[in-house]
């Protein structure tokens, strides 16, 4: 057995199958313009994800809210549901149709013929991963997503694939300084698995050295430019 056919790949979805750039995080600009009358930047945007504590993009929306707005009150339901209708759109016709794929079928395909395993933990729900899943034709796929498990840094997602996935070692792969943390924390819960840390810069970054030094910092074991990089 080779070093990989030992390992489970776990992968997130946002930043690393899709680049969310023009969806999730418009739509995050979107819903801070509606409701703060200000529309965050890219850097702000970053620089937010950066603290590790909001890769749920409903609650980011509502934290830059507050920071941008603090006499501004809005229920959270709210937010959600604006977000929603611009990303999702009324019969996914929103933003997710404006997410370029940063994977083939090929990459799967070649992990399926070296004998790799592999599943998802993403904080996305679980109807729009499987919207791209489904996209890769990928159908029946280990997949814990949103409704599945708490938020990330939390584990509990990471480790549950890893459960499923049923090997000794783990590679999570990344964009996020809260994907570098689930890992760290990861190897503090669930002492039974060796976790590794791969940080992929998603796409809209321009400072790629400075972005990866970042996810270096919090964690990451290696960082790439994109999972295609990824070498078996």
């Amino acid at each position: 057995m080779t070093f990989w056919q030992s390992c489970a790949l776990v992968l997130d979805i946002d930043g690393v199958i899709r680049d969310v750039s023009q969806s999730y995080r418009r739509a995050l600009a979107d819903t801070v313009e509606e409701f703060a009358g200000q529309r965050p930047s890219p850097d702000d945007i970053d620089r937010l994800k950066q603290e590790g504590f909001w890769n749920n993009d409903w609650e980011a929306s509502q934290e830059l809210i507050r920071r941008l707005a603090p006499q501004v009150e809005v229920g959270y339901d709210r937010i959600v549901d604006f977000f929603q209708s611009r990303y999702r759109g009324q019969n996914w016709d929103g933003y997710i149709n404006d997410e370029p794929l940063l994977v083939s079928r090929e990459f799967f395909a070649s992990l399926q013929d070296r004998g790799i395993v592999w599943g998802f933990f993403s904080g996305a729900t679980r109807a729009s991963a499987s919207f791209v899943l489904d996209r890769l034709g990928l159908v029946n796929q280990v997949l814990v997503a949103m409704e599945d498990a708490p938020g990330k840094p939390d584990p509990r997602g990471l480790i549950e694939v890893a459960h499923r996935l049923d090997r000794d070692q783990v590679i999570y792969v990344g964009d996020t300084v809260a994907d570098m943390l689930t890992v760290v924390r990861a190897r503090e819960q669930d002492q039974t698995r060796a976790y590794q840390a791969i940080g992929v810069i998603p796409p809209h970054v321009q400072d790629e050295n400075s972005y990866g030094e970042v996810l270096r910092q919090q964690g990451a074991d290696r960082v790439l430019r994109r999972l295609i990089d990824l070498t078996f």
